[in-house]
């Protein structure tokens, strides 16, 4: 068995090299000598411009077999996927992961400016790069009066407490990611579960608006509601917090990893494993909030999106097309139904 794995990693080795990181030294090398040519009076020595004549016809095809093709659209706090055969590893934004069952998901964080995004896949016959076009989309605000609560006019030392919370969750976010404990998509956190809302908007608390958009969805569910895990994983934090109020958050390998607010009681430590629909805790209303509900938050390859997401099927996911002469998109009209969705 450990021959079996040992074979397979050296096999991902080598798709690896082969199709990413070749393919960008010789881009690299091929740059530089199309730069050298275009160098003023370099015709005057002869042998050399013969050489990097030569190296050009070369270089041109290479460079060529990775076009700038912008595939498919996507708005900050969603996902892409890109399925093929064979597809063993992805990448984007410097990070890379192993597939999930020959398909490369990848999440655009709910904060990434308008533009574009490379994504890479690669298998047995090398690397496919395409881009995302990230669009502008309006989540809106909404305005929240919160009551007597510390977290309403927080202290200089509730400020510092945050802090620190902060700086414990920045190691959380860029935890060594390890094999995938779960499938798509995920389980509910709670039955019955309602439709999540908020994901995205730029709240306003009294007037003062909030450092940064909702990261997470609000479930409207009744307190003392037992909350599950939504898939198996292993608890990383499980404490009160001065914003999130009584927190878990577990991680479920590849870099995905769940966050549960506003608990009334915990009922897990860190460290502790659990597996999907193992009870976390229960729902209440501690930390910045106006009444019981449950936030649901999740992030994935260290980006924030929509949890509502990863309840459906993965069929529903937009997809990039399988890369032929013509790219093309596979996303569909933008309906205001589809707008709506991903505002909730």
């Amino acid at each position: 068995m450990n021959a079996e794995k040992d074979q397979n990693a050296k096999e991902e080795n080598v798709m690896f090299m082969k199709g990413y990181i070749m393919p960008r030294l010789l881009r690299r090398f091929c740059d530089h000598a199309m730069s050298v040519i275009a160098i003023p009076n370099i015709s005057r020595w002869y042998p050399l411009t013969i050489a990097l004549l030569l190296i050009s016809s070369l270089c041109s095809p290479a460079m060529a077999a990775q076009p700038d093709r912008i595939t498919i659209s996507a708005d900050p706090g969603t996902l892409v996927r890109w399925s093929e055969p064979a597809t063993k590893r992805c990448a984007m934004n410097g990070r890379s992961w192993l597939a999930l069952h020959e398909t490369c998901y990848y999440p655009i964080d709910l904060l990434h400016k308008p533009g574009r995004i490379k994504i890479t896949r690669w298998g047995y016959k090398g690397s496919e790069s395409v881009y995302i076009a990230v669009e502008p989309f309006p989540y809106g605000t909404r305005e929240v009066e919160l009551g007597d609560i510390p977290q309403a006019n927080p202290s200089r030392k509730d400020l510092m407490r945050s802090g620190l919370e902060r700086k414990m969750l920045n190691k959380v976010w860029t935890r060594k990611e390890g094999a995938a404990e779960f499938t798509l998509p995920l389980g509910k956190p709670t039955s019955p579960f309602p439709e999540g809302k908020d994901f995205g908007v730029k709240s306003i608390f009294n007037g003062k608006p909030a450092a940064q958009p909702h990261t997470g969805a609000d479930y409207a569910v009744p307190a003392g509601t037992p909350v599950a895990s939504v898939a198996d994983g292993t608890v990383v934090a499980a404490e009160d917090q001065f914003f999130p109020g009584n927190a878990v958050y577990i991680d479920h390998g590849d870099g995905l990893i769940t966050m549960y607010f506003h608990l009334s009681e915990i009922n897990v430590k860190a460290g502790q494993k659990v597996e999907k629909g193992n009870v976390i805790g229960k729902s209440g209303t501690t930390g910045r909030s106006t009444g019981p509900h449950l936030f649901f938050g999740v992030r994935w390859h260290g980006a924030r999106i929509n949890p509502n997401l990863l309840f459906e099927d993965p069929a529903k996911i937009p997809a990039v097309e399988p890369i032929t002469d013509k790219a093309s998109i596979k996303d569909g009209p933008k309906t205001e139904e589809t707008k709506q969705k991903r505002r909730a």
